[in-house]
């Protein structure tokens, strides 16, 4: 920390999440002394860059807080003695997203941003960019923590403690809204909600749920048998678990499993949904150009609540919350993704966990959690099998490594459909994926 206070570098400044970050920041100004956020982004993204920038500013000057906002596409400017450094970047922008969700489909495979085939392309073209932004803090900010939500979360922060000496933490709003729904399904504060969560990233069970120290896991899954429930992530379709499934399973499911559960009912939504208003990629396109719209009025000085249509909501309030807990040593329990390290004894020690984790200023520790129910067993060491070989391929740009990977994810499950997806990828990712070009 400078004498001034802290510096927060943001890479992928020009996110439509950045305002969230900004109003957790100023939230909590007087626990932590943020005085520079340097918003960082490439040259594509400059014209939103900069109208979050001015958003920013707005924000700031509203609240009255001693917090100075910069704008640059000069990472290593950015990150010179950074002591947290977020990263909410998506490369290739939306247009890649499009293709990862519309490539499987062709094949009659589930098309998703995180999971399956199109999670597994994002992370082909993310991994060596969180690889070089962690070469860069080991050079320009060694001692700074890395707070990840860039998707596919989980697999990033594997890459970035596998592969560098920085201290990464991965984060996902899931928790966080599972934590919020819970909340007001039974009408009490969040604070008086916890989930013990096992799993890793977007494949995570609450296998217990607390409220004011009171189990009432066995209520909460009747509350999600309703068929008036509705869906928690903004960005998953509204198809309901059947009853008999939630009450055999025992456990508080992530929204994301349902692509797993219940995948041809999701198979079709996703494909109804792309032929009739686009996949949920194009959609978001049209929801990012209102919001930028919303966040280039000069009058604009807050947060919109616009911004919940996105699927990310929460994320930077889950980031900033975090920050708070390693600055202020807090020994506080956030669920978070980080190096399994022993405490689920069914996955490897290197494997990165999402897991309920005390928080103090080394950063978090996973609760040790023993075996994993049976029940849930195969699927996570299946799910993660296939992220371990994802890195691998990301890394060393190996075809046979990415085939296997691709062929084992459960969402995939035939060698021919995984050939045929992976060389989709390969050829429509071609100027994303210079691993592969040998």
């Amino acid at each position: 920390m400078t004498d001034r206070g802290l510096k927060i570098a943001t890479i992928g400044g020009g996110s439509s999440y950045t305002p969230e970050l900004i109003e957790g920041f100023i939230k909590r100004h007087d626990s932590l002394p943020v005085k520079d956020i340097f918003l960082v982004d490439v040259d594509a993204g400059l014209e939103k860059l900069n109208i979050v920038t001015e958003l920013a500013k707005r924000m700031v000057e509203k609240s009255g807080i001693d917090l100075r906002i910069h704008a640059t596409t000069n990472r290593e400017e950015a990150l010179k003695d950074a002591d947290f450094v977020t990263t909410q970047f998506r490369v290739g922008l939306l247009d890649a997203r499009i293709r990862d969700e519309k490539i499987p489909l062709r094949y009659g495979k589930i098309g998703q941003e995180t999971t399956g085939a199109g999670g597994f392309a994002k992370a082909l073209r993310s991994v060596p960019v969180i690889l070089d932004i962690c070469h860069d803090m080991e050079r320009l900010c060694p001692d700074a923590f890395l707070i990840n939500f860039a998707n596919p979360s989980g697999i990033l922060t594997e890459a970035a403690l596998n592969h560098s000496r920085v201290k990464a933490i991965g984060l996902c709003n899931c928790p966080i809204n599972m934590i919020s729904d819970m909340a007001e399904k039974f009408d009490c504060s969040p604070d008086d909600v916890f989930c013990d969560f096992v799993g890793i990233n977007h494949l995570v069970w609450a296998k217990r749920v607390l409220v004011r120290g009171e189990d009432v896991t066995a209520a909460a899954i009747e509350k999600l048998c309703s068929q008036s429930a509705k869906e928690v992530m903004a960005n998953i379709p509204e198809i309901h678990y059947e009853p008999a499934f939630l009450r055999s399973l025992g456990m508080v499911p992530v929204s994301y499993l349902k692509y797993y559960y219940m995948q041809p009912e999701m198979f079709a939504e996703c494909d109804r949904a792309a032929k009739a208003e686009g996949c949920r990629a194009e959609v978001i396109k049209q929801v990012e150009k209102d919001l930028f719209a919303l966040y280039q009025d000069p009058a604009l000085d807050i947060k919109p609540p616009q911004l919940a249509k996105r699927g990310g909501a929460r994320y930077s309030d889950a980031a900033c919350s975090l920050i708070d807990s390693i600055h202020n040593n807090k020994k506080d329990i956030q669920t978070v993704n980080v190096l399994n390290c022993g405490a689920n004894a069914d996955l490897p020690d290197n494997a990165s966990i999402e897991r309920n984790c005390v928080i103090d200023k080394d950063g978090a520790h996973p609760i040790h959690i023993g075996r994993t129910p049976l029940k849930i067993r195969g699927l996570l060491q299946n799910v993660k099998a296939y992220e371990q070989l994802t890195i691998e391929a990301a890394v060393t740009g190996d075809y046979d490594c990415a085939l296997q990977a691709l062929t084992i994810h459960p969402l995939v499950g035939s060698a021919t459909a995984a050939r045929q997806i992976l060389d989709d990828i390969l050829s429509e990712n071609k100027a994303f994926l210079p691993q592969f070009n040998h």
